[in-house]
């Protein structure tokens, strides 16, 4: 039996990541300061089970954590257009965050059990943007907003502090999640709600953005894979196998919701966003030599988490 903590568990990727873990009969120690995009009927949920246990807290204030074997985080600030408009709370949580966690481990003392290796969540983002291609793990960071740039910030503390302080870790670098749970201020789940609100879909750049989509029940398998495969000190990107352009995927969406392939008139061109990346990719290789594979389809889930949303609204 495994005992991992799992920061952001009440999040979107936070909450497959605890799911699963549960699921193995690991000991789950939840961690959320439940901001806005928290989703706190999980809750009733993860509370089911006799191997979880919950601590309302802001990653930055924690003061201790108990003995484990992997600390999970996945807690971030992680809109890229909130970080345009105020970057303090993304410097807070993914940077000050971060080292206030690396710092917890590596006071932990060994003369009981070793350290926990620190499994951090990253962002292709880091990388920036490429046109063709493929990012590898081993490529340079070049981050192109303050979202991203304190995400690349903390893959540079968690290195240092393996350096300097022998820390054990693991980064891990996804590409964009989607799936059902996930906050009405991503891409999908936003476009649904506009259209419930009989607004149009600000579709930035003209929608022609690429972005690679991976389930989030394939990014919690991925995680599963590498902490079962006992490897350490190692960054994998993950990737869900299936790219297009933002339009693209909004046309889907429209005509699941309005069962038409009229799209013109349900979106607005008129915005251009700052720091826009023109395409993401990563080459997942390394993850996939873990005998990982993603298994969930764009094109058969994105009809059901459509529908999902279209009977559900989120504040």
């Amino acid at each position: 039996m495994k005992v991992v903590y799992v920061t952001g568990c009440l999040g979107f990727i936070g909450s497959y990541v605890t799911r699963k873990c549960l699921e193995k009969g690991w000991m789950v120690y939840g961690i959320d300061k439940c901001t806005y995009v928290s989703n706190l009927s999980l809750l009733q949920e993860f509370e089911a089970y006799t191997n979880f246990r919950f601590e309302k807290i802001d990653i930055k204030d924690m003061k201790h954590i108990y003995d484990c074997d992997y600390f999970i985080n996945t807690a971030a600030e992680s809109h890229v257009g909130n970080s345009i408009i105020d970057s303090q709370t993304f410097i807070d949580s993914n940077i000050v965050g971060v080292k206030n966690l690396l710092d917890l481990i590596r006071h932990k003392p060994t003369n009981i059990s070793r350290r926990p290796i620190f499994f951090h969540f990253s962002t292709d983002e880091v990388y920036g943007d490429i046109e063709s291609g493929e990012h590898f793990e081993s490529d340079i960071l070049n981050p192109s907003n303050p979202y991203s740039a304190a995400k690349a910030s903390a893959d540079m503390l968690v290195l240092a502090w393996s350096r300097t302080y022998g820390i054990e870790y693991i980064i891990f670098r996804p590409t964009n999640n989607y799936g059902v749970g996930q906050y009405p201020e991503k891409l999908i789940p936003l476009s649904v709600k506009q259209l419930m609100r009989g607004k149009k879909i600000r579709l930035h750049n003209n929608g022609t953005p690429i972005r690679n989509w991976l389930h989030a029940s394939d990014t919690a398998e991925g995680v599963l894979s590498i902490i079962e495969s006992g490897n350490v000190n190692e960054i994998y990107n993950i990737a869900g196998g299936f790219e297009q352009p933002n339009i693209e995927t909004v046309k889907e969406i429209i005509k699941i919701f309005y069962s038409t392939d009229d799209w013109e008139n349900y979106i607005d061109f008129s915005y251009s966003r700052e720091g826009q990346d023109v395409r993401y990719a990563l080459n997942d290789d390394k993850l996939r030599g873990l005998n990982w594979e993603p298994k969930k389809k764009f094109k058969e889930e994105i009809n059901n988490i459509v529908e999902y949303y279209k009977n559900k609204f989120i504040w």
